[in-house]
């Protein structure tokens, strides 16, 4: 019995290459994401009130969170690479 033979694994440089890439495009994300929620949370309940927020005022935080992640990504692709929703080049 004769099996398929497989196709060559990528070279090392470019799982590192990969590797780098997915790494700063999560860093990346996890920064706006934060940056983005906390805006959210300020916007939402205010300064005085960050810690003492309602359910709805939490549900309009993650809202807010996502729509602000959501126009950056946006953003992203109108000034930077276009099949990417990272602000880094090459991304």
């Amino acid at each position: 019995m004769t099996y398929p033979s497989l196709p060559p694994l990528p070279s090392a440089e470019t799982v590192v290459k990969t590797a780098q890439t997915y790494a700063r495009d999560l860093a990346e994300r996890v920064i706006f994401t934060f940056l983005a929620a906390e805006a959210a949370i300020v916007t939402a309940a205010g300064p005085a009130d960050m810690l003492h927020v309602s359910f709805w005022q939490a549900m309009g935080t993650g809202g807010l969170a996502a729509a602000a992640t959501l126009l950056k990504g946006i953003a992203a692709r109108a000034f930077g690479e276009k099949n990417s929703a990272s602000a880094i080049p090459g991304v």
